[in-house]
């Protein structure tokens, strides 16, 4: 049974009620991100419970010394959806019940809402303490700007600002140009989902509204985005051709992908190409696809047709690889030459190796022992032999000629 009494040792306050009930702004110190992030107060704070907390700072105080305490630790607000915050970034804090609830209805700990879009980044939002040491640097005027009205456009690799331990910033991860009625969701490295739609007419034109109507539906999930010579605050619009890994789920789009290989030769009805389809269909593209299945079997099923198409070569390695079907057309579409039946072609074979030795041999006795009388047929010894030497051979080899590896019906 869960034991909710050893969760947390975080202390709580009995402000339930009180002004402490509002949600305040706070600035993240450091997050807990394992064991070693603060192993002096990890065991207090309840040890892997507190996984993905923050330690935070009031922004309208001074911090000259950064606090690791359970006094100004929060965790996520939300069990199920996760967004860490860097060092310096701007959350909300909000005072709701604790683990103790069960004895104490009145006891309360902080919880933090997910960053503060202040700088309208998916790639971090942190801003320099006003009221901390300066941490310098040449990019210090990016976060100034936005007094005079600007954006925050930084241009020569990135600011001197504590992100996190690992987190380094990269100006030229761009955010998504957003079209009517999109619900998307965006990663800090251009990882995105998108729930759009068919948009035609719009000011920033789409790869996906040349073909159905307006609010036909279409989901893209896109790992990586493509390198555009454009300034890297600019959204971009996603590229299934240049983006690293996609996968597009549509109902009536027209999607322009540039498959590697294109060649239906094998058909005498070619299906549509990829790029004309404008049908329900999932699409995958990335420099190398996977499917393996670690338990049971990769089932591939069409109404139609199922085209395996490659530059090079397509590759089966198995034990067994069996094909049932009322016709197999090898080397071409229109192959009309029949394959031969192994075992019947050669048990006839066969047969008439034995009768052609059984002729040698006797041609060859009755030739030898009429010689002296009649001396023409001195020129039959030697092919004789030959036929008698080379279907006898051939019958001694006979199973050697059947394939160990392929059969037919």
């Amino acid at each position: 049974m869960f034991d909710f009494k050893k969760v947390s040792s975080r202390p709580t306050s009995n402000l339930l009620g009180s002004e402490k009930e509002i949600i305040y702004p706070a600035r993240v110190i450091k997050s807990m991100m394992d064991p070693t992030s603060q192993p002096e107060v990890f065991k207090n704070l309840g040890e892997y419970q507190s996984i993905g907390g923050v330690f935070y700072a009031s922004i309208n105080k001074p911090n000259p010394q950064p606090s690791f305490t359970s006094d100004n630790f929060a965790t996520p607000l939300f069990p199920n959806m996760s967004n860490i915050p860097l060092d310096n970034e701007i959350i909300y804090i909000i005072n709701l019940p604790s683990t103790n609830i069960q004895t104490n209805v009145n006891s309360i700990v902080p919880y933090y809402f997910q960053p503060i879009n202040i700088w309208n980044s998916i790639h971090h939002n942190a801003v320099p303490d006003p009221l901390g040491p300066p941490e310098g640097g040449a990019q210090s005027g990016d976060y100034t700007q936005i007094e005079g009205g600007l954006s925050r456009q930084v241009i020569d690799g990135g600011t001197e600002i504590t992100l996190g331990k690992t987190f380094t910033e990269k100006i030229d991860t761009r955010k998504l140009q957003p079209f009517e009625g999109d619900i998307i969701y965006e990663g800090r490295w251009g990882q995105s989902v998108r729930f759009t739609s068919t948009i035609s007419g719009s000011f920033v034109p789409n790869p996906w509204s040349n073909a159905g109507e307006n609010g036909d539906p279409l989901t893209i999930l896109r790992n990586g985005q493509h390198v555009e010579d454009k300034d890297p605050w600019i959204p971009q619009v996603e590229d299934i051709n240049t983006d690293p890994s996609s996968i597009y789920l549509t109902s009536t789009q027209l999607i322009p992908i540039s498959a590697a290989s294109t060649s239906y030769k094998s058909y005498s009805q070619p299906p549509i190409t990829p790029n004309e389809y404008d049908g329900e269909q999932i699409i995958l593209n990335s420099g190398r696809l996977l499917l393996n299945s670690k338990s049971d079997s990769i089932l591939l099923s069409a109404n139609t047709t199922i085209n395996l198409n490659s530059v090079d070569s397509v590759n089966i390695d198995t034990n067994t690889v069996a094909i049932k079907a009322s016709k197999v057309a090898l080397g071409d579409k229109n192959a009309s030459e029949p394959i031969i039946l192994g075992d019947k072609f050669l048990e006839d074979f066969s047969e008439l190796c034995q009768d052609l030795n059984s002729v040698a041999v006797a041609l060859q006795s009755g030739v030898a022992s009429a010689l002296p009388e009649n001396p023409p047929l001195l020129s039959l010894i030697s092919p004789v032999v030959a036929l008698a030497n080379s279907s006898g051979n051939m019958l001694s080899k006979i199973k050697q000629y059947k394939s160990t590896v392929t059969t037919t019906k």
